[in-house]
Parts: structure tokens; C-alpha cells; sequence
């Protein structure tokens, strides 16, 4: 049975939900093919309103007691909390995620970041004593996030809920293929009565919205999630005004597997790799894509990845890419020239933009499969010489977002984490810490988010001598 049409025909300003001066926009299902719904985007004056109501809003959100931004936070989790099936469906219609997966990665995680958000908010130190100086951290002022397709809930929350509690205004742009979340989590606001103003969403293309955003003088910080060259688009437009980006880009995410592990522990990291690696139909930033792992042990690892990717049946366990564009892309790696095809034959859905999971072995560093972000289920294994060589293998990218690491001696698991230039690694499977600060080395970005880096990330600093 067909979904009934989703209909937005209204932008939420100051407030208030306003008509839109853009033409309608279709928001397709990846995994039907079908329209889901139609929404209304903004144009340069709804881009100006926007501002102009965040601007507004600004001296008194900003003048608001910390205790205040806290319990607006919690009420915001409650709605969000009693809402959550609500917005785990719409993640399925917009982004194509298989409901289960669309409740406990898109809908629980962005749960968790606002409750240890709040907790770092409770605790932050805005004033802090330097000799015969006071320094204070005080809020930037109009926050800009633009966001992506892929987490259209998480990739939200984790720019506006840090900007909020340092006391800044958001005016958010979220992408175009998936908006249909921010007008359900624009009315959660609503419902946990935030002043307005101090959210305010306009729809729109990147190209149109984004880059008005971008170099509007009345916005003071852009943050901005999405593809490495757009991100450099996003800077450059930014430093017209010079104001300062946060910028979270592509990745080429390593699993790392030193010598020394068990072959339990193999087992576990080549299958937590693979997971990694194809969750969201591997439509993530930080997707463990290059499992690096000892030469003498290839043989094995490739039995292993071979049977834990045959689990990940395309629309059961593995969702859709967003697009047919994407999709597209995404075929274009799966020419083994640069690697050996270890699997990549399931069967697929007749509709939908599925593509069957692959994995590829002996994996050539200098190769496209080894290099570019592919932002679909496809793994690369690299065989490695030596632990130092792993290393070397690891850090051969432009990106470096986040990673793992597999080591028997955990003792020593510090001391390699070290060596790996990127801005997360999870050290035999950790678990995600929602109030770790999250961001990449080199070409995967500038700044930090989630918890007291991301509140930290839009305050300016005042230097007070007393």
C-alpha cells in the first residue's frame, strides 16, 4: 500500500510557519522509487527572513540562564523520545532505511547526543580565571547548518542542539533529498516551547539556500556536513564575511588489524569491519571501507568477509543508496580492476536503488577502490607487511575522519592509536560515545562536534583583565 503524500507547503520562520517563495520540491522513497512527498523551498528573501528572526532572537536566547538551556534541552529529548516511531518512519520514506535500523541508528543516537549534550551543557565552564584575567566563552551569535542526506535526523541534531545550548540561534538548511525530518523536528521544537526564533528551518538547494547562507553577513558561523570539494565551496563562500566553518567531510575510514590479535579477534574485527563498513548502505562519513590487515593472514580474512557479507541481503538487512545518481556512482567502483573481487552477487530488489555489497581483496593503495570515498557498501582489504606498514597503509589518504584498531596488547592500544592521523579511533570495538568530540584530520574537516566540543566550537572568547 502507497504512503499517503506528505505535504509541506510551509517554511518555519521566527516562529512561525510561512509560505515559501521557491518552487515545490518531491521527496522520493530510495527504496520505491515513489514520491513521498512535496515540500516548499526558500529563496533569497526567506533566506533574509530566516536571519533576521535568528538575529532577533538572539540577545535574549543568548541572555537565557545555562539551567533554562538545559531543561529546554530535556523537554526537547521527551518529544523527541515520545515521537521517536513517528520519526523513524519518516527516516524510512525519505532516506530508505530499513525501519529497525531507521529507530536505533537514525532516531536513538541523535536521543542520546541530546541528553549528554544537556549533561555537558550543566557542567560547561563559560568563565574561567587566568591569573589576573577572567575569560569568558560566550556564544557566536547566528549558526547556519547545512546538512546532508544520509543521517537527516542525527546529522541535524548534532550541529543545532551544541549551537543552541552555547546560546547561539540556528537558522538550518537541511538537504534536499531528505527534509521532510526537519519539518517534524521543527514542530518538536515547538512542542518543547523554545523561544521563537531560536530555530528556523529553510529548505532548499545547496547551490541556491546553502551558499546564501554561507556568505550572508547576518550569519556568524556556518557548519556544514557533506562532500569534501563542496566543503571547500562552503569555506571559501564563508570567508568573505570571515566567519568560522565547522566543516565535517568525506572519509576513508581504516580498520586496522595489528599482528598480535587472536583469531577470535580477527574473527570479530573482520565482521564488525564489514558491518561498519555497509551500515546505512554504507552511506556513512566514517564507514571502516579499508580493512588493513597482516599479508600472512589474507587468506583468512577473506573466507571471513566473504560469509559476514553474504548476511547483508539488499532490502533486508542493506537499504538503498539515496539516489539513482548515487547509485550510479557507486556501480562505477565495482570493476575490479585494483583489486580482487572477493563477493559482491546478491540479488537485488527490481525497484529501488540497491546495489549488491562487495568486497574487494589484495587491493591496489594507489587504486580509486583504495582512495576515493565511495559512499556505498563496498569493502577493500589491503594486505600489510608489517604492523609499521599497516600504519603507513592507514595513513595513506587525504581523509581522516575515523578508524579502528585491532590489538591483542591492549596496553600498548594508546601508543598505535596515536599514530593514526584521524580524529576518531575505536580501539577493539569500543562503543560510541555521544559525548566524545567528533571531527576529521586533513581534508575530512575543520572543528569538532557532539557534547562540550561542539557547544565549544560556536563560542567566541573574551579575554577580561580585572
Amino acid at each position: 500500500m502507497t504512503d499517503e503524500l506528505i505535504r509541506e507547503p510551509a517554511l518555519y520562520i521566527g516562529g512561525d510557519w510561512v509560505a515559501g517563495h521557491g518552487d515545490d520540491s518531491e521527496v522520493e522513497n530510495p527504496a520505491t522509487e515513489e514520491i513521498t512527498g512535496v515540500v516548499t523551498q526558500g529563496t533569497e528573501f526567506d533566506v533574509d527572513q530566516a536571519v533576521s528572526a535568528a538575529r532577533a532572537a538572539f540577545p535574549k536566547w543568548a541572555a537565557t540562564p545555562v539551567e533554562d538551556r538545559v531543561a529546554a534541552l530535556r523537554r526537547l529529548k521527551d518529544v523527541l523520545a515520545d515521537r521517536a516511531d513517528a520519526f523513524a518512519g519518516l527516516v524510512n520514506r525519505e532516506q530508505g532505511s530499513p525501519l529497525p535500523l531507521a529507530r536505533k541508528l537514525h532516531v536513538d543516537v541523535p536521543l542520546a547526543v541530546i541528553a549528554r549534550t544537556a549533561d555537558a551543557l550543566a557542567e560547561f565552564p563559560f568563565r574561567a580565571q587566568r591569573d589576573n584575567s577572567v575569560i569568558l566563552r560566550e556564544p557566536v551569535g547566528v549558526v547556519a547548518a547545512v546538512t546532508p542526506w544520509n543521517l537527516p535526523l542525527h546529522q541535524v541534531i548534532v550541529k543545532v542542539v551544541p549551537a543552541i545550548a552555547a546560546g547561539c540561534t540556528v537558522v538550518l538548511k537541511p538537504a534536499a533529498l531528505t527534509p521532510l525530518t526537519a519539518f517534524e523536528l521543527a514542530r518538536a521544537f515547538e512542542a518543547a516551547k523554545f523561544p521563537p526564533g531560536v530555530l528556523n528551518l529553510v529548505t532548499g538547494g545547496g547551490r541556491v539556500v546553502g551558499d546564501l547562507l554561507s556568505r550572508h553577513p547576518g550569519v556568524d558561523h556556518v557548519s556544514f556536513t557533506g562532500s569534501t570539494p563542496v566543503g571547500r565551496q562552503v569555506a571559501a563562500a564563508a570567508a568573505e564575511t570571515v566567519k568560522g566553518v565547522t566543516l565535517e567531510l568525506g572519509g576513508k575510514s581504516a580498520s586496522v588489524v595489528l599482528s598480535d590479535v587472536s583469531d577470535e579477534l580477527l574473527a570479530k574485527a573482520v565482521k564488525v569491519t564489514v558491518a561498519n563498513c555497509f551500515l546505512n548502505g554504507g552511506q556513512t562519513c566514517t564507514a571502516l571501507s579499508r580493512l588493513i590487515v597482516p599479508a600472512s593472514r589474507l587468506a583468512q580474512v577473506e573466507q571471513l568477509a566473504a560469509a559476514a557479507a553474504a548476511k547483508y541481503m539488499p532490502g533486508d538487512r542493506l537499504g538503498p543508496l539515496i539516489s539513482a545518481g548515487q547509485r550510479k556512482e557507486v556501480e562505477s567502483f565495482l570493476d575490479p580492476q585494483g583489486g580482487k573481487l572477493v563477493t559482491g552477487s546478491l540479488p537485488v530488489p527490481d525497484k529501488g536503488h540497491f546495489v549488491a555489497p562487495a568486497v574487494f581483496s589484495e587491493v591496489d593503495p594507489a587504486s580509486r577502490l583504495a582512495r576515493e570515498e565511495i559512499f556505498g557498501p563496498v569493502l577493500s582489504i589491503l594486505p600489510a607487511d608489517s604492523d609499521d606498514h599497516a600504519i603507513e597503509l592507514a595513513n595513506d589518504s587525504i581523509y581522516g575522519l575515523g578508524g579502528a584498531l585491532w590489538i591483542g596488547d591492549v596496553d600498548q592500544a594508546l601508543d598505535w592509536a596515536a599514530r593514526i592521523r584521524t580524529g576518531q579511533i575505536d580501539v577493539n570495538a569500543a562503543p560510541f560515545n555521544p559525548r566524545a568530540p567528533f571531527g576529521g584530520y586533513k581534508q575530512s574537516g575543520i572543528g569538532r562536534e557532539i557534547g562540550d566540543f561542539g557547544i565549544e566550537d560556536v563560542l567566541e572568547i573574551k579575554a577580561v583583565q580585572l
